[in-house]
């Protein structure tokens, strides 16, 4: 099967190599595409986010890439698209969307802020406290309220680690999965998202940074997802040229065992194309 990693971070954004670095990595671990997706901008986050201003000079260099490694690699150019980003999306061959934090007026705050889910569980208890009383559970419904609509929002074609709320809780456990009001958010969340025909990422992401030894979406939702005829692609969220691959095998297992036949890949032309998933 083709070898595909549509989710990749560069200096552009907060990526630790170049674009061409990334590439020729790609190529000697065998990829057959690989697409980049930088973070878009958004006010909360402007330091790890591509500038508005660079926009231009990050499709200019793909597009090189994508011409001068023509014969070794399909290169696309695509963007994570944050749900509060503060330009749409326009002239990408895709698009990611994901939340990293959400916005929220709560009853202890007079005004208004975000709840900050990618970044520790530290962030997480202070969302909490400030908008919550404390209620971490009441944290994780506020994120999949948000990530429902990340479809119709950001229009995007690939849905970004649809359970990052749960990032941390391997190590440090934060939110209890199986209690009943996260499951019931996590559900509503699925059965908007699923309709919306998009494509859930299963997103290694996390294992490269150290804080999970498997990807998300967890078993639980991802055997949820297949049951309901969700479609899935693997990506390793890559910020540097050894994690392009990350726990990809893994990952295919991971699918497999919850009952995918098929993953998500992408054909010579870049379009999505169902493949059976062959370890």
């Amino acid at each position: 099967m083709r070898k595909v990693n549509l989710h990749t971070h560069t200096i552009f954004c907060d990526g630790k190599n170049t674009a061409e670095e990334m590439v020729l990595s790609a190529i000697a671990k065998g990829f057959d595409v690989l697409g980049f997706s930088g973070h878009s901008f958004t006010s909360f986050d402007g330091g790890g986010c591509i500038k508005d201003a660079d926009i231009p000079a990050y499709k200019s260099e793909i597009a090189r890439l994508k011409e001068k490694y023509k014969d070794k690699i399909l290169i696309l150019c695509g963007l994570e698209q944050d749900y509060y980003a503060t330009q749409e999306a326009f002239g990408y061959d895709y698009t990611i969307g994901s939340v990293h934090a959400y916005h929220v007026t709560g009853p202890l705050d007079d005004g208004s802020g975000f709840a900050f889910i990618d970044y520790s569980t530290d962030h997480l208890r202070k969302a909490a406290d400030k908008f919550y009383d404390g209620d971490l559970m009441a944290v994780s419904e506020g994120y999949f309220d948000r990530i429902s609509t990340i479809v119709e929002k950001t229009h995007c074609d690939i849905i970004g680690h649809f359970d990052i709320i749960s990032k941390f809780n391997e190590k440090e456990l934060v939110f209890d999965e199986n209690d009943p009001r996260y499951v019931a958010a996590c559900d509503k969340a699925l059965e908007k998202l699923i309709a919306s025909g998009a494509i859930f990422e299963i997103n290694t992401g996390a294992m490269a940074k150290g804080w999970r030894t498997t990807p998300y979406p967890s078993a639980a939702i991802l055997r949820k997802i297949c049951q309901s005829g969700g479609r899935i692609i693997i990506s390793s969220d890559s910020h540097a040229v050894d994690t392009i691959d990350y726990g990809f095998e893994q990952a295919l297992r991971l699918a497999k065992d919850c009952g995918f036949k098929t993953v998500v890949t992408v054909d010579d032309n870049g379009r999505f194309v169902d493949e059976e998933i062959v370890i």
